[in-house]
């Protein structure tokens, strides 16, 4: 397996079909794939390459005699590990089946071994005309994964079977060609996210601004790579996963008492949760009325993370801090003082990571330089710190 594991060459068809391609590739990079377009020289008159680069964050070429010297479609070929063709037009499957190269994604197709997923779209008349037919037998025959479209409605006004699959049946496809990568199948991750609230009387309570988006996207994550997962969420408002076991808990205490129950059957435990640094000495019985709501003492909470990891074995804890500077060195004391294996700073001074769907910040590992990590979506972050965590797991 090459590099992380998830790096995806989109190739796109010149059909009209192209554009829906464009949220293929925003749901790809959610799941936290990296991905390259290879663009059709014709199919840049339905989408341009600025707009590829634009959603992959990548360069975009066509032709073979772009980029020289980079050897592009070997480079490309190499560092794939699978390659989804969306669409693909009768002439680019004619082309496939034949073993052309008179473009930089025929080429890149013949010198890949990976997996190919082909999501063919036409006229139902194209479609099902027997050259087509024999080209998709005979590259399902070589191995290639050829999806049936849809039928529908068609651009032409027609309606059969040529319409392009919706978004959620390509990664259903696309999942089972995955399922070789389950890299975590086997692995029980737990996982902490949300803000815990610490109250000081029915109605009021000291809290933080945490979402928990960052926690379920690791959650989410995990288990889309084969982990059994346990979710232990404080008071947050998204909803429970599939599949995910969810303990709901409000404060840290409740929170380290889910924590010490599940942590000695865990093989890696991320601890994205904001946990209260500290809780009100009493907690009133009855609303505290107005005039007598002048101060609230305040007693400190344990350290969810120091109790926990003193209790490891061979388990991998990934840590988070969140702080208002990018102090790397303060956080490279927090990671040994804790006793945890790696943990992300999270730049929270713009006010853009709580809630938000992006994060940026520094992945810290012992005994390795700072990863610094360029604004990305929490799913991609989520997946980067599991690739790590699985390296240290070994």
């Amino acid at each position: 397996m090459h590099g992380s594991g998830r790096e995806v060459i989109l190739g796109v068809g010149g059909g009209i079909a192209a554009y829906k391609s464009c949220d293929l590739l925003r749901r790809l990079r959610d799941r936290g794939y990296s991905v390259t377009v290879v663009p059709t020289p014709s199919s840049l008159n339905f989408v341009g390459a600025a707009t590829w680069e634009a959603l992959s964050g990548r360069k975009v070429t066509t032709q073979v005699f772009e980029s020289v010297e980079e050897v592009r479609h070997i480079s490309l070929a190499k560092e794939a590990n699978f390659i989804i063709i969306a669409p693909a037009t009768a002439d680019l499957i004619a082309r496939i089946a034949g073993g052309r190269a008179d473009d930089l994604l025929t080429n890149v197709v013949l010198a890949s071994d990976s997996p190919i997923l082909i999501v063919p779209a036409m006229h139902p008349q194209m479609w099902n005309d027997a050259a087509t037919q024999a080209n998709v037998e005979s590259l399902r025959a070589r191995g290639y994964v050829v999806m049936d479209p849809d039928v529908g409605a068609l651009t032409s006004g027609d309606v059969g079977q040529g319409r392009f699959p919706e978004t959620a049946r390509i990664l259903d496809e696309f999942s089972a060609i995955t399922q070789s990568k389950m890299d975590l199948l086997g692995k029980k991750v737990l996982v902490t996210s949300g803000g815990t609230r610490e109250a000081i009387d029915p109605v009021r309570f000291i809290g933080n601004q945490s979402s928990g988006k960052q926690g379920y996207a690791v959650a989410r994550s995990a288990q889309q790579r084969g982990a059994e997962v346990t979710l232990i969420a404080a008071n947050s408002n998204l909803q429970d996963l599939v599949g995910v076991r969810t303990i709901h808990v409000e404060s840290a205490s409740e929170m380290l008492q889910a924590l010490q129950q599940e942590f000695s059957q865990t093989d890696i435990l991320v601890m994205a949760a904001a946990v209260a640094d500290a809780r009100p000495l009493q907690v009133a019985d009855s609303k505290i009325r107005k005039d007598q709501f002048t101060q609230i003492t305040l007693v400190e909470n344990p350290d969810l993370l120091r109790t926990i990891t003193q209790t490891k074995g061979a388990q991998v804890v990934v840590a988070f801090a969140a702080e208002t500077s990018e102090d790397v060195a303060s956080a490279q004391e927090k990671l040994v003082a804790k006793g945890a294996d790696i943990l992300y700073l999270n730049d929270i001074s713009g006010g853009d990571i709580f809630n938000s769907e992006t994060t940026h910040g520094f992945i810290l590992i012992h005994g390795k330089a700072p990863v610094k990590v360029a604004q990305t979506t929490k799913d991609t972050l989520a997946h980067q710190l599991l690739d790590e965590a699985l390296l240290q797991l070994g």
